[in-house]
């Protein structure tokens, strides 16, 4: 009697037109088409909480979807009507939430200028950490942050990683001083890599 060998299949692709396999989808509808010819070379790392300083809710993904109860908390009343996205969302214990597809433009970055270009939504994948500006962010989101920096560095051209502070100077603060560059560069691990330190 002949023994059958069992059937191996390939893995599944990291990637499904721009989505991430690893990442819980909810999908935004604020997003738009990258500009032709965009290179995708930077990565923005920005920090979020609604209220600020409160988590495990969700309000920032309602955010994201355009269903945010303007009414639920007076901090609501000064962006209501907002209309934002990121493209990835870490939580506090590292759970990995998507938005847009990182094939498109997520409106994340709004007005700014890096690496002697400006708009960065234009040419940027824009990650979310749940946390407030200043404050220290969890081993959990570190270590979800660099594998998803890694995975993306294997399918988009990225040379560069700053934070919303580095690419909007004196209108955006996040992730802030609590955020530690060092060990998000030590993780990744990449001398390709520019942070911000060498790059403005």
């Amino acid at each position: 009697m002949s023994r059958m060998t069992p059937e191996v299949l390939p893995p599944a692709p990291l990637w499904s037109d721009g989505w991430y396999r690893f990442a819980r989808q909810q999908r935004s509808p604020n997003f738009g088409p990258r500009p032709e010819r965009a290179r995708t070379d930077l990565v923005v790392v920005h920090s979020i909480s609604l209220p600020p300083g409160q988590y495990g809710g969700d309000e920032v993904m309602a955010l994201f979807g355009n269903t945010l109860d303007w009414d639920a908390h007076p901090y609501f009343e000064s962006i209501r009507g907002l209309q934002v996205s990121a493209h990835f969302y870490i939580r506090r214990q590292g759970e990995l939430w998507q938005f847009v597809s990182a094939n498109d433009r997520a409106w994340h970055a709004g007005a700014s200028h890096y690496r002697g270009r400006s708009n960065c939504n234009d040419d940027s994948i824009g990650i979310e950490l749940e946390g407030l500006e200043g404050d220290s962010f969890e081993p959990a989101q570190y270590e979800t942050l660099v594998s998803l920096l890694a995975a993306i560095a294997q399918t988009y051209p990225i040379r560069y990683v700053a934070g919303h502070e580095h690419i909007a100077p004196g209108r955006k603060n996040d992730p802030g001083a609590g955020f530690d560059w060092l060990a998000l560069q030590r993780g990744l691990g990449s001398e390709a890599v520019v942070f911000p330190s060498a790059a403005a």
